[in-house]
């Protein structure tokens, strides 16, 4: 008597665009059977209104990637437009197949319809696996002394050390077993993903999508090399050269990690395997890869930070209406170099340095004391690593609003910023070259040069460059004022709670 054939699982990939350690896919061949890759688009689903300008460019070539990837080992990816449900359901009923595997998300939109498809498969008679595969630790894993979620990074860092990262990467296969007949697929052209208008030459020119750029970018954060200055750069110099934006100090893996093209697993594994670097530096770095599971952890637990301040008082908070303001923030044009040069960073090559976008950030929350979600919006859009979880994490952290949330009077001033991680202004000349001339001592703050160092340098303040356009003391004295508000009420609000007593519960 012949054995029926296996059926084929769909392995359904989301973000997480690679073959090297990704758990769903080992599941997927595991069942014995054909594996058929699938892609469903489906924007208007997504979380936050789907990727911005600058993700759909790297989704664009990093799904090209994958593609080749599939083909090295006798696969291929099936491409299909949604809604999400019925393009899987079609898959599955066009297939035969008995079973979908993915990997989790986080998201609360992106869990509602995991629910949807699960219920779907299940009227099917068909299995549905979602894997972990794109954390270090699940939300649910880590839990505060008291058994909630952690609202403070140190000690979701320390029980995260104690319970100890015990995956070790999945070898890539080297071969996926294919269907006899493939269903049609879309060419990911038809995803117009691309812009019609070529303006993505700085992040061509500055970025490689897919998962062999990635690990190639791993690998060069983990050598031993030297800046232009014989400073250490990548892992050896990360604790410190993290910090200066002039200089090839941070491992810029983020939108590697974001679309999942390398594990974070692999990353931390690979860490921990680095003899080079000492502990100081190794442990600086884990911390930001436990900084970005903290923010999974959060978004996981309280959704409704995405739009929402997870500190309530904040809903009360005095922000400011100026559309003036908020354009000269996102065209670069606010008269204070790091500032400027940090959001000429973000539109030309679609990312920017870390101690700048706390800078850039901070200046438009508390200088122009306009709404984080502003900020996160744009953010959003221009970013090439635009990831829901990280971006709320880190506007509501400036804020002030959210977990784990700077003091409200801490208030990065800029000029201070620049002249003490950029103290050359070799960033700060990089992005904007029409201060390129002007001497260390003013580059941070050319409205304080005398008249003949600006004709030197070729500088025409509001003409060539922008005088300020807010006054730094002023604007500080502004957002203190506006955060003692809130605190004030809030500490009203508790004095009349208390005076109020308990709620009397009815028998």
């Amino acid at each position: 008597m012949t054995r029926a054939a296996p059926s084929p699982t769909l392995l359904w990939f989301r973000l997480d665009l690679r073959l090297s350690d990704h758990p769903a896919l080992a599941r997927a061949i595991a069942g014995g059977g054909p594996v058929i890759p699938i892609f469903i688009w489906s924007p208007d689903e997504e979380a936050h209104a789907g990727p911005g300008a600058a993700s759909r460019w790297w989704l664009h070539h990093s799904l090209t990637a994958l593609q080749a990837r599939l083909r090295d080992v006798g696969s291929r990816l099936v491409i299909r437009e949604g809604p999400i449900l019925p393009a899987v359901c079609k898959l599955v009923d066009e297939t035969g197949a008995d079973a979908i595997v993915m990997t989790r998300r986080h998201e609360e939109s992106w869990r509602a319809l995991d629910d949807d498809v699960t219920e779907a498969m299940r009227g099917r008679g068909k299995a549905t696996h979602i894997v972990p595969g794109s954390l270090l630790f699940e939300p649910d894993e880590l839990h505060s002394r008291a058994g909630g979620p952690f609202r403070v990074f140190t000690p979701f860092w320390k029980a995260g050390l104690a319970r100890g990262v015990s995956h070790r990467p999945i070898a890539a296969p080297d071969a996926i077993p294919a269907p006899s007949t493939w269903p049609t697929s879309l060419p990911i052209e038809a995803l117009n993903l691309l812009p019609h208008i070529a303006w993505d030459a700085g992040l061509r020119r500055t970025f490689t999508p897919g998962e062999a750029a990635a690990r190639l970018r791993l690998q060069r954060f983990l050598r031993s090399d030297r800046g232009a200055d014989g400073s250490p750069v990548g892992i050896d110099g990360y604790a410190s050269g993290r910090d200066l934006p002039g200089v090839d100090g941070t491992s810029q893996l983020s939108p590697h990690l974001h679309f999942g093209e390398i594990s974070v697993a692999e990353v931390w594994d690979a860490v921990d395997a680095d003899g080079g670097a000492s502990s100081e530096h190794r442990t600086t770095f884990r911390k930001e890869l436990f900084w970005r599971e903290f923010a999974h952890h959060l978004l996981h637990h309280f959704p409704h930070t995405v739009t929402e301040p997870l500190r309530e008082s904040f809903r009360a908070f005095p922000w400011a209406d100026a559309p003036g303001h908020l354009s000269a923030w996102q065209r670069g044009e606010t008269g204070y170099p790091l500032v400027d040069a940090g959001m000429r960073q973000l539109w030309q090559i679609g990312w920017m340095h870390n101690r700048v976008r706390m800078v850039v950030a901070s200046f438009l929350t508390k200088h122009l004391l306009l709404p984080w979600r502003s900020g996160a919006a744009w953010f959003w859009d221009t970013l090439c690593d635009a990831d829901l979880a990280n971006n709320t994490l880190g506007w509501q952290w400036v804020a002030g609003s959210g977990a784990d949330a700077a003091p409200y009077f801490r208030i990065f001033h800029p000029v201070a910023q620049g002249e003490r991680f950029d103290a050359r202004g070799a960033y700060v000349r990089r992005w904007l070259p029409e201060l390129a001339r002007l001497p260390d001592r003013w580059i941070h703050a050319p409205w304080t040069a005398p008249s003949q160092v600006l004709a030197e340098a070729g500088i025409k303040l509001d003409k060539t460059y922008p005088a300020p356009i807010i006054d730094h003391s002023w604007a500080r004295q502004r957002a203190l004022s506006a955060y003692a508000s809130i605190s004030a009420a809030a500490r009203d609000a508790n004095a009349a709670a208390k005076q109020r007593g308990p709620a009397r519960q009815p028998r």
